[in-house]
């Protein structure tokens, strides 16, 4: 595993929308090791695979809660509820600003060994999974805040 360079606001990649994986290959499994090592080091809670230069459907999420969601080619199926609440993103650091979601999405994905799942999420999960799949089609958090970003102290790694 090896930790990749986060793009940031302004490179074009994460303008674009990205193509869907059709196989598990060794390639993408590595790819997806290292989104995991990379969001962890940056002390995120979801990171896409544009956000470290690679146009694929492929998003890791980790809110905290002793799961961990791969997810290839999600898809929103199904959304509700409302809340409102401030986002930051790895591509912006040091920036955050107030966002409105759903409250609950039922995502469907296909987990690293290419089986079709189901993640139900409420709260920072369903938050987590929005902001995720934005990045897919080339959507940044900050298209949809609603007064403006403001700065905020970087999170520093942990040792």
């Amino acid at each position: 595993m090896a930790t990749r360079k986060i793009r940031l606001d302004g490179d074009d990649v994460l303008r674009k929308v990205c193509k869907p994986i059709e196989k598990m290959t060794p390639r993408l499994q590595t790819l997806i090791d290292d989104m995991y090592e990379t969001m962890y080091e940056a002390n995120g809670v979801g990171l896409a695979a544009p956000q470290v230069g690679i146009l694929k459907r492929i998003v890791v999420i980790d809110i905290g809660d002793d799961n961990a969601y791969t997810l290839i080619n999600p898809k929103i199926i199904e959304a509700d509820g409302e809340q409102t609440g401030e986002e930051g993103c790895l591509s912006l650091p040091g920036l955050q600003g107030t966002v409105t979601r759903p409250n609950h999405v039922i995502c469907e994905a296909y987990d690293e060994d290419m089986q079709l799942r189901q993640i139900e999420g409420e709260g920072l999960l369903a938050r987590a999974i929005c902001h995720e799949l934005d990045h897919l089609d080339g959507i940044l958090y900050k298209d949809k805040v609603e007064d403006g970003l403001y700065k905020v102290e970087p999170v520093e790694p942990e040792e």
